[in-house]
């Protein structure tokens, strides 16, 4: 385990020219965003894994679009935490993110790729066109002006990612000097295996236990909010 202060004087030690930022539920959860995996992760008495695939969909887009709604609300009415703000300050880095949240937008950083979508676009089933629609929608399910069904445009469960999506990331990550690996648990593929591809410093910031501390050269075993802004502020005075 790494203490926050030893992160910093690894970064110091490094040659910094790029830093790419790789977050995942754990930097939104001191926002008040749920996981799909903690306890406040059910939903009535439906799970995440049950609501968040092509099937359920299929089979019954009303509901699937209500906990949708619940969610797009509390995201809504949710702010950009310390960690958030934090690494906005890094205006070079790119931010990959398995959130769908948009968090990391919202609080400044300019460059976010999203891999598993985001919950504030849709699709039309029928044509394919996405649009950003962040109010609530007057009637559930949506549909579209040409009449079909409008789905959340995000990767669902059986659904995979765009490979242009993965491999630029994989790309940025391969040619990285500095990756942060903060708040995902690792247990998702392809997003998973991401941080392999890493041939410089890699540190994980996570204060629970993730496939990723046998993967990272560091772990900081602390919640993003507390760890992020001084080592935000460590890796802007190596790029001076």
């Amino acid at each position: 385990m790494t203490s926050i202060d030893e992160a910093i004087a690894a970064i110091r030690n490094l040659a910094l020219e790029r830093v790419v930022v790789y977050t995942g539920a754990g930097v939104s959860a001191e926002s008040g965003i749920p996981t799909f995996r903690d306890a406040d992760g059910l939903w009535r008495t439906f799970r995440a894994e049950d609501l968040a695939t092509p099937e359920a969909f299929a089979r019954d887009p009303a509901l699937v679009w209500e906990w949708y709604e619940w969610r797009r609300k509390l995201i809504r009415e949710a702010k950009p935490n310390a960690a958030h703000d934090a690494i906005a300050r890094l205006h070079d880095a790119l931010v990959i993110t398995q959130n769908i949240d948009g968090l990391h937008a919202r609080a400044g950083s300019e460059h976010v790729t999203e891999l598993h979508g985001n919950i504030f676009r849709v699709c039309c089933t029928r044509e394919g066109t996405t649009s950003t629609r962040r109010d609530a929608f007057p009637e559930l399910p949506p549909r579209c002006s040409c009449g079909a069904l409008l789905r959340p445009d995000v990767v669902w469960f059986g659904e995979r990612i765009p490979m242009e999506t993965i491999e630029r990331s994989v790309h940025a990550i391969e040619r990285t000097s500095l990756l942060l690996v903060i708040g995902t648990s690792g247990i998702v593929y392809p997003a998973s295996s991401l941080v392999h591809f890493c041939h410089g410093l890699s540190i994980e910031i996570n204060p629970d236990m993730t496939p990723f501390r046998s993967s990272c050269d560091l772990v900081v075993a602390e919640k993003a909010g507390t760890a992020i802004p001084p080592i935000v502020d460590a890796i802007l005075e190596q790029l001076r």
